[in-house]
C-alpha cells in the first residue's frame, strides 16, 4: 500500500477538523507546505503534529475587486512553530491588517474544500 501524497493527507486532516503541520523527527523543525522531504536537509522523517494555530502577520496585501465584489487580503503568516504559510485574515477590513498583528487559525470551507484562514487573536 502506498502512502498518501502529503497534500492529500494535510487536506484529510483539515476535513477532520485538525490543523496539522509536519515536523522533522531528526531536526525538530516544522515544515509547511506539505512535502515528502524537509527543505534544506532532505530528511524524509517528516511526521504530522498539531499546529498551535497561533501566528503573526509577516506580510499582507489588499486585493481590490470590481464592485460589488468585496476587497480581500492575501497574507503571509509566520506560525508560532517557525514556518510560514500563505492565507488570509478575516474578521477585519483588509486595510486594517498590519504586519506584526497576532492572529489565530481556523478551518473554514471554500467551494467544498477545507482551508485555513486567520482572525485577529
Amino acid at each position: 500500500m502506498t502512502e498518501p501524497h502529503p497534500l492529500a493527507e494535510y487536506t484529510a486532516h483539515l476535513r477532520r477538523g485538525q490543523f496539522m503541520i509536519q515536523r522533522s523527527a531528526s531536526t525538530g523543525e516544522h515544515v509547511f507546505y506539505p512535502r515528502i522531504a524537509a527543505p534544506g536537509t532532505g530528511e524524509a522523517d517528516l511526521e504530522w503534529v498539531p499546529a498551535s494555530g497561533l501566528g503573526t502577520v509577516y506580510s499582507t496585501t489588499t486585493v481590490r475587486q470590481k464592485p460589488p465584489a468585496p476587497s480581500y487580503n492575501v497574507a503571509l503568516i509566520d506560525l508560532a512553530e517557525g514556518c510560514r504559510m500563505m492565507s488570509r485574515v478575516e474578521g477585519v477590513p483588509p486595510e486594517d491588517i498590519r504586519i506584526g498583528m497576532a492572529v489565530r487559525a481556523r478551518i473554514t470551507d471554500q467551494d467544498g474544500e477545507p482551508l485555513i484562514v486567520f482572525h485577529p487573536a
